[in-house]
């Protein structure tokens, strides 16, 4: 199952964010509650953690762009068990 990185809601009148720096690759795997992406928003810099378990897939808003919250940022595939 592919679960998507959506770029969190930081505070009070903050409609977007800037992604500062990815700290995963796509291909690397993930844990669910690590972080994965730094974040730097007109207020604060921040972690955004890794909603599941996986394998970072794809990475849908590069280093230096900006996106509005909500967006979703990159998808992970999850782990599945047999």
């Amino acid at each position: 199952m592919t679960t998507k990185v959506n770029l969190p809601k930081s505070g009070m009148g903050i409609e977007e964010g800037t992604v500062s720096r990815w700290l995963k690759n796509v291909g690397d795997p993930v844990v669910e509650g690590e972080p994965i992406v730094e974040v730097e928003t007109a207020k604060a810099m921040q972690e955004v953690h890794a909603p599941a378990t996986g394998r970072l897939v794809q990475i849908l808003v590069p280093e230096g762009q900006s996106a509005e919250i909500n967006t979703t940022i990159a998808l992970i595939e999850e782990e599945t068990s047999t």
